[in-house]
């Protein structure tokens, strides 16, 4: 699996397959056995989650994991202290994005709705200017119109930002409306991939269904 600077690639298939054990290995929240990962030219196999956060990775799990007890500004603000190895952040530019959390940016992260503690994940690692984002399930208990900001604010990200996106997902919508290419995943493996006009409709609904 490769993915070049600028790209935005997703990673499809059933349930069950390996696909967020995938990105947790790519962010170093579990050990690789076997292989190599390798970012910007450095192999980054053996360095731990910050390490790579620190080297340019954004991670967003699956179920957003904000900090409930503190405020959206306080979850940014941790955003910060991480961070990819430019050194520039981007507060400004999270609520250009997401103006929903410059709204509610002293109200408690866990009292929010679903889709709004995803934009805060999102922007929580935007803000440190990652040159890699790895995202699991975006759209995840989301409702449509918020799927669809953030859509369009993942676009943005790398046009204007030169952002590296992978993620994982399981809606159709979401996956047509910002894969550039699709890797598929069975039993645990990279099988085969879906590129450009490979991505459509039909084609991602079948290895969603297979």
């Amino acid at each position: 699996m490769s993915v070049s600077r600028g790209e935005i690639v997703g990673v499809i298939g059933r349930n069950g397959v390996g696909k967020s054990t995938l990105m947790r290995c790519l962010i170093g929240l579990l050990d690789s056995w076997q292989g190599s990962i390798t970012f910007l030219g450095r192999d980054v196999t053996r360095l731990e989650a910050d390490a790579r956060a620190r080297a340019g990775f954004g991670y967003i799990p699956q179920g957003r994991d904000v900090f409930p007890q503190m405020s959206v500004e306080e979850n940014l603000q941790v955003g910060q202290l991480i961070g990819g190895p430019s050194g520039k952040k981007f507060p400004e530019l999270v609520y250009e994005y997401f103006p929903r959390l410059k709204e509610r940016r002293r109200q408690m992260a866990g009292t929010m709705s679903g889709g709004e503690q995803q934009q805060l994940a999102i922007g929580r690692a935007l803000i440190g200017n990652p040159a890699l984002m790895i995202l699991d399930e975006p759209s995840e208990g989301v409702q449509p119109s918020i799927v669809q900001q953030i859509c369009e604010a993942m676009k943005s990200f790398r046009n204007e930002l030169g952002t590296t996106i992978i993620f994982v997902e399981q809606n159709l919508d979401t996956i047509l409306a910002i894969a550039e290419r699709c890797y598929i995943m069975e039993k645990g493996k990279i099988t085969r991939s879906l590129t450009g006009d490979d991505v459509n409709a039909d084609n991602v609904r079948a290895q969603l269904l297979l």
